[in-house]
């Protein structure tokens, strides 16, 4: 696609390539969850479909990290349970999950940080850092060695303050418009609501 010329460097070709091959990365004219229009659409989850795929985005996230002396990966439920589960397994550590409780995330399943734990937070796409702050702040809690935050996709359009270091496999975020606002060929083409 004409669009993907912006990316030059080979590893973000070959991550835009997994997404376009798994249908995770859309193009036409797409309604968000903020009622904004957009483009282009990322869904996560549809690459997870593919193990081999996972993978693979796991291995090129892992040559990104600047320390791979990990003990424990936790990762925000649902986005990030499978890419974390497989960063962890390539790492050899040991995996926990986050999940939402009152539209929270919570520590639960009587999973432990250990105060000897080196603990690495891994996501799947971060747009504004909500999740990943409340994420933070749960690790936060437990006394341990909190190397930082990883994703596979930085969707941020503003710069993150997550107090952590922060590193994303891809930085990728396309123009929004408002409804009314839409460019000339985006209005020729029927808008769609994929879903979050």
């Amino acid at each position: 696609m004409l669009f993907l010329r912006i990316f030059m460097d080979e590893t973000n070709q070959e991550v835009i390539n997994i997404f376009q091959e798994t249908q995770a990365l859309l193009k036409g004219h797409f309604i968000l969850r903020s009622g904004m229009r957009s483009e282009y659409f990322f869904q996560c989850a549809q690459v997870c479909q593919y193990l081999s795929k996972v993978t693979r985005l796991a291995e090129l996230l892992i040559e990104k990290m600047d320390s791979k002396q990990v003990d424990l990966i936790v990762a925000p439920a649902m986005g990030g349970l499978v890419i974390g589960q497989e960063v962890a397994r390539q790492l050899n550590a040991r995996f926990i999950f986050l999940e939402k409780v009152n539209d929270r995330l919570a520590l639960r399943r009587n999973f432990l940080i250990q105060p000897t734990d080196k603990v690495l937070l891994v996501e799947d796409v971060v747009t504004r850092g909500g999740r990943v702050l409340e994420a933070i702040e749960i690790i936060g809690q437990h006394p341990c060695e909190f190397l930082g935050a990883v994703s596979l996709v930085d969707r941020s359009t503003q710069d993150l303050n997550l107090g952590i270091p922060f590193t994303s496999l891809l930085k990728m975020n396309f123009p929004t418009y408002e409804p009314e606002k839409l460019p000339l060929h985006l209005q020729k083409i029927p808008a769609t609501k994929p879903g979050s």
